[in-house]
């Protein structure tokens, strides 16, 4: 999967009242070894709940975190209010979110694989853009992930020749087993990782506020390390 330059890529809707324009902010792709299908899903950048073009008081009251993530047949969509939001995770059909998308998914003019830690120190120092992809596979469902993104924040230490990748939100999905629609099993998630081959998420989930009893939230709470393949790219 060539990496896409995350500056260039949009989806578009085509609904006439609304041809909202989104900023592609990660995508993850799912294989099925047993079937040979692939899947792409397109997570959008989030913003806020809004009174789109009216008058006055732009923004939403009970204001909430609005998220989108495109996929071929089902989207998937998050809510995240102040409160337990019953309504936090919808699916719903791709064909029915701003009445269906374009895609502009731009791939790097020139993509360099960063295989040594001192070439992804060089590219950071340079303000070159890097693309992560982190694969992820389980051989008990058949199923595999990529789950790309573009690096927001790199550690790194020039004495000791280290990094480490910090970044999010990405979709994760859940490869343990083999839902009805992927869109089933897929959860909001930052990623970190400091060497090829172990990636760790913070997943966000429902999450007790410490000290307010029966109180919950949505957070990023559930942390998750496995094994993983990671790969960086410079992306010009």
């Amino acid at each position: 999967m060539k990496p896409l330059d995350y500056g260039q890529s949009f989806v578009l809707g085509m609904a006439p009242a609304n041809e909202v324009r989104f900023w592609v902010e990660s995508r993850t792709r799912i294989a099925d070894t047993r079937t040979g299908a692939v899947e792409d899903y397109v997570q959008a950048g989030s913003c806020k709940s809004e009174r789109t073009f009216a008058d006055s008081d732009l923004f939403a009251e009970d204001n909430y975190d609005f998220l989108p993530v495109f996929g071929p047949e089902w989207g998937l969509i998050f809510r995240r209010k102040v409160h337990l939001n019953p309504e936090y995770r919808s699916i719903v059909p791709a064909s029915q979110m701003w009445d269906g998308q374009i895609y502009h998914l731009v791939e790097g003019a020139a993509v360099a694989e960063l295989t040594a830690t001192e070439d992804v120190r060089r590219a950071t120092y340079d303000f070159t853009p890097i693309v992560a992809q982190t694969s992820l596979s389980n051989p008990d469902t058949g199923l595999e992930a990529i789950v790309e993104f573009p690096v927001k924040t790199m550690n790194t230490h020039r004495e000791r020749d280290l990094y480490q990748v910090d970044s999010g939100p990405v979709i994760l999905p859940d490869l343990s087993r083999r839902h009805e629609r992927h869109a089933d099993g897929m959860a909001l998630a930052f990623v970190a990782f400091n060497q090829p081959d172990r990636t760790d998420f913070v997943v966000e989930e429902e999450t007790g506020l410490p000290g307010a009893d029966g109180v919950c939230v949505h957070h990023y709470s559930r942390r998750l390390s496995t094994p993983a393949r990671n790969a960086l790219y410079a992306v010009t």
